[in-house]
């Protein structure tokens, strides 16, 4: 027998003081579902799941959910005033002899129930309310961004935990591989549409770029046969005007339909301008040592980044990667061991605190406040890469429309803060990026976005991420901090990493090397196979092998992105495809090889 579904939304709509967020929305959340929750910032998922957990009144429609069915929703900004401590508000809604789960869960998500309530971080509240839902252990969870502030190891903690509840639940995330690894079907909201496609996110990238051609199709063809019945009525309508005004009319309905489809929102118009080149050396880093009163950040550390390194610092919370970024750029001094700069260094600087805006003061003032971006004399333009702009030019590149211009930077949600930040980042010419938590609130797009423009960037990035995908797609290095002042550094990005890593992590004694030369670390040397001389020439050729390989791939993408060459030469087309698919095969194998002789060596 069918089992009830645990709830259900019936011509849901919403407004906000202008159009539309929902419109006649249906919805099913049956037992066992694991969904993922997508769309841009601003599309209205938080606002859909706050609908869900009863937070929201919808101005038409229905919200079902049978008798005796738990829904919990983890707030993002709980309201904790009337509790002393973190632990008091986790167990609010358990039974006294359930106070037990608070604890569980809380040695999971690594925060310490026993903290006061006006003492705690944003982010250990969101931990809080976090815990408090999987406490609670509701039929129906409704989870929004439960990753942020998270590191790693409670993130694949959270992961074990969801993958083997039985309960459903709602998931917004951007982290792809929390995403991938848990959800079972698609909720995508784009344009106030809600559409369901009953597998996870895995493939949903490819349903949407499906959609989207299918609706450029449509929308083409509707232009053609507007443009059609245009020509007919120019040439002909005086000669026919009482027999055909129905086509008239209808060509005038064709243009409301037209109207009324909704364009997509494009992409933020983000951009990276290197400064001047940096000296070959950006940073060189010789037995660093830092600790705070009994706790050890680095023992022993060294490190060498050249011009072009992309290097990921990852570790638990609290572990000291920022304190160790700071040290490396020259911010906080080490107790022993020294830091050289490079020369010509122009450095650029998120800061996953926010503390480059000014919260109550609006984005404009927040752009033209700021020292480096004023144009003399100019209160409503701003530098941008050495060339004045409008400012609300400038924040439309970054999807602000002009009526946000004037309001509060307080009033922005979080995914919007982070884009405001990086388009200030981005004003400025750099060689040098620092870039501490980026990938907090953005969406899966913006996420791309960036990702693309640090591989073109021709600068240097040091990067602290949780986000796990992320860092396999833009780090060429991994420096893992584990505690007690270890910091060793491991080729490639967090999967490298994970394969990498040895168990126990005590053990970790072996000189990693990544990018060849490029990037360094020493610990304590360990007895290796070694390489006999014709591997070793082998392992010095072929990185030129490879350059060699993928700038053929680059001028093949090239030539293969031409829309007509299928049709117009398609013998071309198949040997170039051909070509492709055979480099594409040699470049895998190639470094395949470079790995494993490195990985000897």
């Amino acid at each position: 027998m069918a089992r009830a579904p645990l709830l259900q939304l019936s011509g849901i709509s919403l407004t906000f003081g202008g159009n539309p967020v929902f419109d006649g929305l249906d919805l099913v959340v049956q037992p066992g579902d694991r969904v993922a929750l997508v769309g841009r910032n601003g599309s209205g998922k938080s606002t859909l799941m706050k609908v869900m957990a009863g937070l929201v009144e919808p101005d038409q429609g229905s919200r079902i959910v049978p008798p005796g069915v738990t829904v919990g929703y983890m707030e993002q900004d709980p309201d904790l005033s009337a509790f002393a401590t973190l632990g008091d508000y986790a167990a609010s809604q358990l039974a006294e002899a359930d106070g037990y789960r608070v604890e569980m869960v809380a040695e999971g998500l690594k925060f310490r129930p026993e903290t006061p309530v006006v003492t705690a971080s944003g982010g250990e509240r969101r931990r809080a309310a976090l815990a408090k839902l999987l406490a609670e252990a509701p039929e129906l969870m409704l989870l929004d961004e439960p990753t942020n502030h998270l590191d790693i190891q409670a993130i694949e903690w959270l992961e074990a935990q969801l993958s083997e509840t039985r309960a459903a639940f709602v998931l917004i995330s951007h982290d792809r591989a929390f995403l991938k690894a848990l959800t079972r079907a698609t909720l995508w909201i784009d344009r106030g549409e809600v559409r369901r496609r009953e597998s996870g996110f895995d493939g949903f990238e490819e349903w949407r770029e499906t959609v989207w051609t299918e609706e450029d199709e449509a929308r083409h063809k509707l232009e053609r046969k507007i443009k059609a019945e245009a020509k007919w009525a120019v040439e002909g309508i005086s000669a026919r005007r009482k027999r055909n005004m129905g086509r008239v009319r209808a060509l005038q309905a064709l243009r409301a339909e037209r109207a009324s489809m909704i364009r997509r929102q494009g992409t933020a118009a983000m951009e990276l301008e290197s400064g001047p080149t940096s000296g070959k050396r950006v940073i060189e880093a010789k037995g660093l040592e830092k600790r705070f009163a009994d706790k050890v950040i680095v023992r022993g550390f060294d490190l060498r980044v050249l011009r072009g390194d992309r290097v990921a610092f990852v570790g638990p919370n609290g572990v000291g990667k920022t304190t160790l970024l700071k040290m490396l750029v020259g911010e906080v001094a080490p107790d022993a061991g020294t830091v050289t700069l490079g020369t010509s260094l122009e450095i650029a600087v998120f800061d996953q605190t926010r503390a480059q805006l000014d919260p109550e003061a609006s984005l404009w003032e927040n752009m033209t406040g700021d020292p480096g971006m004023r144009v003399s004399g100019n209160s409503d333009q701003v530098m941008v890469r050495g060339t004045p702009k409008h400012v609300v030019a400038y924040l439309k590149d970054f999807l602000f429309d002009e009526r946000q211009a004037r309001a509060p930077v307080k009033s922005l949600s979080g995914g919007e803060k982070a884009r405001l930040l990086l388009a200030k980042l981005m004003a400025k010419p750099s060689n040098l990026l620092i870039l501490d938590e980026p990938t907090n609130d953005l969406d899966v797009e913006t996420l791309d976005l960036l990702q693309d423009i640090l591989g073109e960037y021709d600068g240097t990035v040091l990067l602290v991420s949780h986000d796990r995908d992320f860092i396999d797609r833009v780090a060429t290095a991994t420096v893992a901090l584990e505690g007690d002042g270890r910091a060793t550094v491991y080729p490639g990005g967090w999967s490298d990493y994970a394969a990498q890593r040895p168990q126990p992590v005590a053990e970790v004694a072996r000189p990693v090397k990544a990018e060849g030369p490029k990037l360094e670390a020493k610990a304590e040397p360990v007895k290796a196979e070694g390489l006999s001389f014709t591997e070793r020439k082998r392992l010095e050729t072929l990185p030129a092998i490879i350059e060699r390989l993928e700038a053929e791939i680059a001028k093949l993408g090239e030539f293969l992105s031409d829309p007509d060459l299928f049709t117009k030469e398609p013998a071309k087309f198949r040997k170039a495809s051909e070509a492709m698919a055979e480099r594409q095969v040699a470049l895998a194998a190639a470094e395949e090889e470079w790995l494993s002789l490195e990985e000897r060596a």
